[in-house]
């Protein structure tokens, strides 16, 4: 499976926040909370949902199941005003980004797997230190073999020094 490159624009994003761990996973609890909320939210530049990882530095290459990272269930808006209550903000920088058009479920780790252990080490690119994030759109079904989603994983040219 080969990415599309892009180059992402400024996205000024609506949500909520929670810090977990890939064995302390509480993205059903977050989406949980944020999903029933969402049309409280004005200003909505699409239909698609956006969530959102923020890893600390070293995340992979000193990986650890334990290691906290902050999950965001968000949606992009148009303008910051009115935000609801107890939500918070959060702008997405311009950046250059893989993007993956999956097709499966969201429990199934081998696109990641994939992505990560395959598709870097053999690409010109090397994993960037800035929010991933998948885009939940129309065809996207939590769990149904048949969900579609695009995954963006930040990346940067390699240097010599990246291997």
């Amino acid at each position: 499976m080969q990415p599309r490159i892009e180059v992402l624009k400024v996205k000024k994003l609506v949500g909520l926040s929670l810090k977990m761990s890939l064995t302390n996973n509480t993205t059903a609890q977050l989406w949980g909370q944020f999903a029933p909320r969402i049309n409280e939210i004005q200003h909505r530049a699409s239909a698609d949902k956006i969530s959102m990882q923020i890893y600390p530095p070293n995340y992979y290459t000193e990986f650890s199941p334990t290691t906290p990272f902050e999950k965001w269930a968000t949606v992009e808006v148009t303008s910051f005003e009115n935000i609801p209550e107890g939500m918070q903000t959060l702008v997405l920088q311009e950046g250059l980004y893989a993007v993956f058009d999956y097709v499966g479920p969201s429990t199934d780790p081998s696109i990641f797997e994939y992505i990560f252990s395959e598709w870097i080490p053999n690409s010109n690119y090397t994993v960037d230190y800035r929010p991933h994030f998948e885009v939940l759109g129309t065809n996207y079904k939590n769990n149904d073999p048949n969900s579609e989603e695009e995954i963006w994983i930040p990346i940067r040219p390699k240097k010599k020094t990246d291997g």
